[in-house]
């Protein structure tokens, strides 16, 4: 309890502080704020989707520029850091099986994918060194992942992100399901959850930790999902409100300035929906709107070009750049509680004395 936490502990790997920093894309955890939560104890990580934008590729050798792109972030990241650090990569885009293939040829502890079901995963990952991380909304779903992983892999999950509807960017949930919380309340997806986990870690004679995601605000949060057989949580939208997340300022301020009623649920080209905080662009996309482009590459599986009301990777780059006229924000429902920008050191500080305090009390 180096923390005054109890560690985070997945096999052989320690996460000191039992914080882990969610992947947003595009480009809006990367290597500046993912090696400052490392340096504190957490662990950090990079989202892939949209890391070629940053190379002087163009948009036709998109498998090219997406290598390079993640190439340059991690070791960019693992010299900045020698915490614990990995990589977000969602099962929805086209070059899934390069991505995570590039990844886990890295110096990086732990590959975390969901926005779909990673079954095939750990055909991609010889090391087993590095961490193999699903993303489950349900008991059903992870129990499907271990049966197929142990049939054909002879492997079990290394630990769980367990991620209920209060979450900010894709949710693993129907439309109509993203803002029932009574009906899928985190707590009871956890508690589902780890049922399944605990079984499979009797089974396989290693705990699976599970890992709490979306809502998570305040240490009291922690506490309670720690308290409830969890290892660790999962938290992004506070670390958008820090000195070290590059994205532009009228991002961070439209954070700031949120209010409930700007937080919505949108149709995202992905196939599912996403929550994303109220701007220009969203709204003529309420009324039914398109946005016209160009797609030389389809990144998504589950993208339709020819119908696709907008591009969403264009549009999230966009707000990274802060010209949010024309862009999606994502972000987590309690963005409304958020009221200022402070250093990771400083959150991380705040989030570990009220986890503290809250399991003593």
């Amino acid at each position: 309890m180096v923390s005054g936490l109890p560690a985070l502990q997945i096999g052989d790997l320690t996460v000191p502080v039992p914080i882990v920093q969610g992947g947003m894309g595009v480009m809006v955890s990367t290597s500046p704020l993912v090696s400052a939560v490392a340096n504190c104890g957490g662990a950090g990580t990079i989202a892939s989707v949209g890391l070629g934008l940053v190379t002087d590729h163009n948009e036709s050798d998109f498998v090219n520029a997406s290598h390079e792109g993640l190439q340059l972030e991690l070791r960019t990241t693992r010299k900045l850091t020698k915490g614990v650090i990995g990589i977000n990569i969602l099962c929805a885009v086209s070059n899934y099986d390069d991505l995570v293939r590039y990844a886990a040829a890295e110096d990086i502890n732990f590959i975390i994918s969901g926005a779909g079901l990673p079954l095939k995963l750990p055909a991609l990952v010889p090391n087993r060194k590095i961490k193999l991380i699903p993303i489950v909304s349900s008991g059903r779903a992870l129990d499907l992942i271990i049966r197929t992983w142990k049939h054909r892999y002879d492997r079990y999950p290394d630990a769980v992100v367990v991620e209920g509807p209060l979450a900010g960017g894709h949710l693993g949930f129907r439309f109509e399901h993203a803002a029932d919380y009574a009906q899928n309340s985190l707590d009871d997806i956890v508690r589902d959850v780890l049922v399944v986990a605990n079984a499979a870690g009797a089974a396989s004679g290693t705990p699976i930790p599970i890992i709490a995601a979306g809502g998570v605000y305040t240490g009291a949060d922690i506490a309670r999902y720690l308290k409830m057989g969890a290892s660790g949580v999962q938290m992004a939208t506070r670390f958008v409100a820090t000195g070290e997340c590059s994205v532009a300022p009228a991002f961070k301020q439209l954070y700031l300035s949120a209010t409930e009623d700007d937080v919505l649920i949108i149709e995202s080209p992905v196939g599912m929906p996403g929550r994303a905080l109220r701007t220009a662009f969203t709204e003529k996309l309420a009324r039914g709107e398109r946005e016209p482009f160009r797609c030389t590459y389809r990144c998504l599986k589950t993208c339709d070009p020819r119908v696709a009301p907008y591009c969403i990777a264009k549009a999230l780059y966009h707000a990274v750049k802060g010209d949010l006229d024309r862009a999606v924000v994502f972000a987590g429902h309690n963005v409304s509680r958020v009221d200022k920008v402070v250093p990771v050191r400083a959150l991380i500080d705040e989030l570990v004395s009220e986890a503290a305090a809250a399991l003593k009390g």
